[in-house]
């Protein structure tokens, strides 16, 4: 029976320290965490009215603005105001409870966003 040879090659190292998952670079000099990049897409907010999954309870999305995470979190908030509602921001969505499209929608286009509903 034959030995196997160990790989002795370096499992773990602090030498170079962390790297960035997205841009490679060493996290001292990473590009892409110093300036928080807008989601990609086709530049069309789709506004929808769902009640599948949520107990029956009516919620109107927003998918698809193009902001970054607290530009995002921001609008969310002021479209809210502006609806008279609660509402939250989660994987990029933001969610208003309620049906609001017919109050969104104009809202949305006044900030200069290309706005189309979605759904039936």
């Amino acid at each position: 029976m034959a030995k196997r040879q160990r790989d002795t090659g370096t499992v773990y190292s602090s030498e170079h320290g962390r790297m960035c998952p997205h841009c490679g670079l060493p996290s001292a000099r990473c590009v892409c965490r110093a300036s928080p990049r807008a989601p990609r897409g086709d530049g069309i907010v789709r506004v929808r009215r769902e009640v599948k999954g949520r107990g029956g309870k009516t919620v109107t999305t927003i998918a698809g603005v193009p902001l970054p995470k607290d530009d995002l979190r921001d609008l969310a908030k002021e479209l809210k105001r502006r609806c008279g509602t609660g509402g939250a921001v989660k994987d990029g969505v933001i969610e208003i409870q309620g049906d609001h499209g017919a109050v969104l929608i104009p809202e949305l286009e006044a900030r200069g966003y290309t706005v189309k509903k979605a759904g039936g």
